[in-house]
């Protein structure tokens, strides 16, 4: 399966693997997640970041220097990953100087900045579309000669992942470390899908509640995508994928209690610039895992959960919020895989597979924290 799809990589027909580059002139012609085709001069020399965590996909790329083609970005990877952010800060000290603005769909993104940046390209994430088509900024920022490209790692993951791997791959003259990283995330998501195939045991009931403690309400989650997915690749039945018809939603605590779930998994990251007095479960690099262990326990005591066997049996669980948003979902995969079926995957260690990866594609080292589990034994 692979080795096929190296070959279809490494044919330059953009026709037979919609992302990939045809080159003329200088210039490199992808057809973009929304199915536009989009000519850019590429490699890029000058970007503008719609999403400042399209950094784990481009930093994954770019290794030796990820942002020296970045001349703007969205504010939002300091506030909704500030210990993912602070590595990189660390490592990288002129970040803090980027030029930085809202979100388009928040009327807070700054058109005239960026036509001042002169970028060679605009990547958005595939979410803010039809926001940014009511308001015509592809139109604006075509009449100054500055393309749009959308990517996706969060509404369609499994369907779009690869695809805008490709895409940035083109776009910074990084395809065969593209083809790198899509056979690394592929091999590591089939360690779990290939040990799973014809498995006959039960498959446990989960509830993955979304950004859990973000704030008093409960309890969004997702469907038959994004963390939805992972559940079901790692072997669960996710509660949600017959109540939610999309990507995201809200379950009502009362339809929690009656699904009556095998296995509790929340979301968090350390949000303490989007909700400093929030319940939120603070997992992430280098995370303090008492404080978050005993934040989750917390959260078990919301009427959504506090009545189930579940609230104390201790298959309760947080992993990081930001797998959901980049090319990382293979590493929450095998985290879950080892939550729902710890025998079937006792030799199977996410944390190693993310020190490796780390090793292997990023600059900045790895620090443990992404998870935490109320059962010390998980």
């Amino acid at each position: 399966m692979r080795v096929a799809r190296r070959g279809l990589l490494a044919l330059s027909a953009a026709a037979l693997l919609p992302g990939l580059p045809a080159r003329a002139a200088g210039a490199v012609q992808v057809t973009d997640i929304a199915g536009r085709s989009v000519t850019v001069r590429a490699p890029v020399n000058r970007m503008i970041l719609g999403e400042g965590r399209q950094t784990y996909v481009v930093a994954a790329l770019d290794r030796d220097d990820p942002f020296h083609r970045v001349v703007g970005w969205r504010d939002d990877f300091r506030k909704a990953d500030l210990d993912g952010y602070t590595l990189y800060e660390t490592r990288y000290p002129q970040i803090a100087r980027l030029p930085a603005f809202g979100g388009w769909k928040d009327g807070a993104f700054d058109i005239e900045q960026v036509i001042a940046l002169r970028p060679d390209v605009v990547v958005m994430n595939l979410e803010s579309k039809v926001a940014i088509d009511d308001g015509g900024l592809i139109g604006k920022l075509d009449r100054m000669g500055i393309p749009v490209v959308f990517i996706d790692f969060r509404e369609k993951p499994f369907e779009h992942a690869e695809r805008s791997i490709a895409i940035m791959g083109a776009l910074l003259g990084r395809a065969e470390e593209a083809r790198a990283l899509t056979d690394y995330r592929a091999a590591q998501i089939a360690r779990v899908t290939d040990r799973l195939r014809g498995f006959s045991g039960p498959r446990p009931k989960v509830m993955i509640e979304r950004a859990a403690g973000y704030d008093e309400s409960c309890c969004m989650s997702f469907g038959d995508e994004n963390f939805g997915r992972m559940v079901a690749l790692a072997g669960g039945e996710n509660i949600a994928a017959s109540l939610i018809p999309g990507t995201f939603g809200t379950v009502n605590p009362e339809q929690v209690v009656a699904a009556r779930p095998d296995v509790v998994i929340v979301t968090g990251s350390n949000w303490k610039l989007y909700a400093p007095d929030g319940a939120w479960v603070g997992v992430g690099p280098g995370a303090d895992q008492a404080q978050a262990r005993a934040r989750l326990r917390k959260l078990m005591d919301r009427p959504a959960y506090r009545t189930l066997p579940v609230a104390r049996s201790g298959r309760v669980h947080a992993i990081w919020h930001q797998f959901y948003d980049s090319p990382y979902q293979f590493v929450a995969i095998q985290a879950i895989a080892k939550w729902l079926h710890p025998g079937l995957f006792a030799d199977l260690d996410p944390d190693a597979t993310f020190r490796e990866f780390h090793e292997r594609f990023l600059p900045v080292a790895y620090h443990p924290g992404y998870w935490v589990s109320l059962d010390p034994a998980a």
